[in-house]
């Protein structure tokens, strides 16, 4: 859909408004009155246990607003709890309406630090003009509240929010050193999905574009799965994280985070097969317009899945499935430092030696997409111990050793 903006007038000698703009200028005054009201019984809520109205009205605006995550979803919340991370809420309530808000995930580290992090939050109601700003300062200021009260807590604000990274600033938070801060991905690459499905496949690379039409000839077939694909799931994802080398998550993990995401339509899996039998699989969130890829399962003892580039028919198909469900992105849920900057400094990304990126990350590029750099992360550090031993920690390869240690025992399940 195009909107196309109608230019203003200048203020003196303007002509009479039309009747059309007479009514949008109604409209837009009525938007104002309502928001005051909404400021004037606004209060801010920090509580472990919400209430289930403000909680469900919470999951709605997250849900609602544009390019989110299910990281601030209660569902998600819940999920880390398995991980020992207990959620504290900070919502911005008037009435019954829940305004904006952030999901702070905390846990204790070597026994005795209290460690907090936020994953692409705080989250304010996209509809709000006139007191969006009045909204985000006070939740804010309950943020920074909460970090005094622990030990560390460490931000990555929301696609498009740059002014929450200086705001937090102005309270006494700092941009990440790039230690443990790094709890969600700050780069990713995406699929721009508003395209027709010939610039689509226009974008992939030669080599895929042939694949496109040889998968089906060939026994490639992609379903949609179900719970009773997860055990499915988790050894596939287990023969991938063998070959790349990292720790893969649990069934019971992977069954829970499918039973907390599915009631509100915020999760599928894909299953690739080959003449029928299951070689591949894709989990996937959405949430804000937004298909992530989050657990990735490949058979790398297959040589047909192998043979017939099984895996980029998965991406494929997500990327299909997702246009098809109104999706206006697929995100491949990360992106290496490296790879960003190599690929944001070049003039032309198509000049770009693909084949200096890390592996995964060359895979991606094959698809079309467009790096996209969520704003700055932030962190407080209260105690200036801990912080004097967290900066010197970072200046030297040992200490950042400790640091990606600490990083991934945070992240672990995310």
């Amino acid at each position: 859909m195009q909107v196309h903006s109608t230019p203003r007038c200048a203020v003196d000698g303007a002509p009479p408004a039309a009747p059309a703009a007479r009514a949008e200028a109604v409209h837009e005054g009525d938007d104002r009155e309502q928001e005051q009201a909404l400021l004037a019984a606004l209060r801010i809520v920090v509580t472990g246990e919400p209430d289930p109205g403000p909680l469900a009205g919470w999951d709605a605006l997250v849900a609602a607003t544009p390019e989110t995550d299910v990281a601030q979803l209660s569902g998600w919340a819940g999920l880390r709890r398995l991980a020992g991370y207990e959620p504290l809420y900070v919502l911005a309530v008037s009435g019954d309406e829940v305004l904006g808000g952030a999901v702070v995930l905390r846990r204790k580290v070597a026994g005795m630090l209290r460690v907090g992090y936020v994953s692409y939050g705080p989250v304010v109601a996209h509809r709000l003009t006139s007191i969006r700003q009045t909204v985000l300062s006070q939740l804010l200021d309950a943020l920074a509240g909460v970090a005094r009260r622990h030990t560390a807590l460490f931000v990555q604000p929301p696609a498009h929010a740059d002014d929450v990274a200086v705001e937090l600033m102005r309270r006494g938070f700092r941009f990440s050193q790039g230690g443990i801060a790094g709890i969600a991905p700050a780069a990713t690459m995406r699929v721009d999905l508003t395209q027709d499905e010939q610039a689509l496949r226009g974008n992939l690379s030669r080599r895929l574009r042939t694949w496109t039409r040889q998968w089906p000839q060939r026994g490639v077939k992609v379903r949609v799965g179900d719970e009773r694909d997860i055990p499915l799931l988790t050894g596939l994802a287990a023969s991938t994280a063998e070959y790349q080398g990292f720790t893969p998550f649990p069934l019971s993990y992977q069954e829970s985070l499918y039973a907390a995401l599915k009631p509100g339509g915020h999760v599928v899996l894909l299953i690739g097969e080959v003449s029928g039998a299951p070689v591949a699989a894709e989990l996937m969130t959405g949430c804000g317009g937004v298909l992530k890829s989050r657990i990735t399962g490949l058979d790398r003892t297959s040589t047909e899945a192998a043979k017939l580039n099984v895996a980029s028919a998965m991406i494929w198909e997500a990327i299909s499935w997702g246009k098809a469900h109104g999706f206006h992105y697929f995100d491949f849920g990360g992106l290496h430092a490296e790879s960003v900057r190599a690929l944001t400094t070049a003039e032309n990304p198509g000049d770009v030696d693909q084949e200096q990126l890390d592996g995964p990350d060359r895979f991606k590029v094959k698809f079309g997409g467009q790096v996209f750099e969520y704003p700055p992360a932030v962190e407080l550090i209260g105690s200036r111990v801990v912080r004097f031993g967290y900066d010197v920690l970072g200046r030297g390869s040992a200490g950042r050793k400790v640091l990606i240690w600490l990083r991934e025992l945070l992240r672990g399940g995310r």
